[in-house]
């Protein structure tokens, strides 16, 4: 039902669906939950300790005290790259996800449908990235940030602060530069809302309440 190479370590509390492909020396420790149809390759580490200094480091026959780790299906995970434990709650990544090689998901982040990390991109604790959001190469993300659905960052950013959905964005720290809107297409929105929002972005209205003082309040939910 899966394809798990002999040298892979899977231990703890690990519950896996069916067709997933665990390359050679994974390691995933639970707990942690994976869905169906996922790639895992080589050098993968799923499930270890949040990084936090008060965090008790469990033994290593012992279960993690980690809130967990739930992967959905269809989600490709790269060489190296690593999706710690969650430490308040759960750490998250979901359907159709694409993380590259060497990334770092710390604890307690949410990746939404279809994300795309490219590689090295490092998300500190608390993250949220909303579904089919873009990351570039060497992106940086600092902790409790949002990145909004449908946002394009670009490589070598570093994220300080919460970012508008189907923005565009890049620099030190990242600035909104203009809206994404072959993105809004794709996803099929009206043009009428496209044209709407790339006006706002342009004229740096890029908050949620200038959002919903536009009429573009549904573009921040899920």
């Amino acid at each position: 039902m899966n394809d798990i190479h002999p040298t892979a370590v899977i231990e703890g509390d690990v519950r896996l669906g069916s067709g997933n492909v665990i390359g050679p020396f994974v390691v995933v420790r639970g707990p942690v939950t994976i869905g169906d149809d996922n790639w895992l390759g080589a050098g993968v580490v799923v499930g270890a300790p949040p990084e936090v200094r008060s965090f008790e480091h469990p033994g290593l026959s012992s279960e993690s005290a980690g809130g967990g780790v739930v992967i959905g299906s269809r989600t490709v995970i790269r060489e190296a790259a690593q999706v710690h434990q969650g430490w308040k709650g759960v750490t998250t990544v979901g359907d159709d996800a694409f993380v590259m090689n060497q990334s770092y998901v710390a604890h307690d982040c949410v990746l939404e449908d279809g994300v795309t990390l490219a590689s090295s991109v490092l998300l500190a604790g608390h993250v949220h990235v909303g579904a089919g959001a873009n990351l570039g190469l060497g992106t940086t993300v600092h902790q409790t940030r949002s990145i909004g659905r449908g946002a394009m960052v670009g490589m070598g950013s570093v994220v300080t602060r919460d970012l508008p959905p189907f923005s565009k964005s890049w620099g030190s720290p990242a600035r909104v530069a203009s809206a994404n809107v072959v993105g809004m297409r794709r996803a099929g929105h009206e043009e009428a809302v496209v044209t709407a929002l790339a006006r706002a972005y342009e004229d740096g209205r890029t908050s949620p309440a200038d959002l919903e003082e536009l009429g573009l309040a549904h573009l921040l939910e899920p």
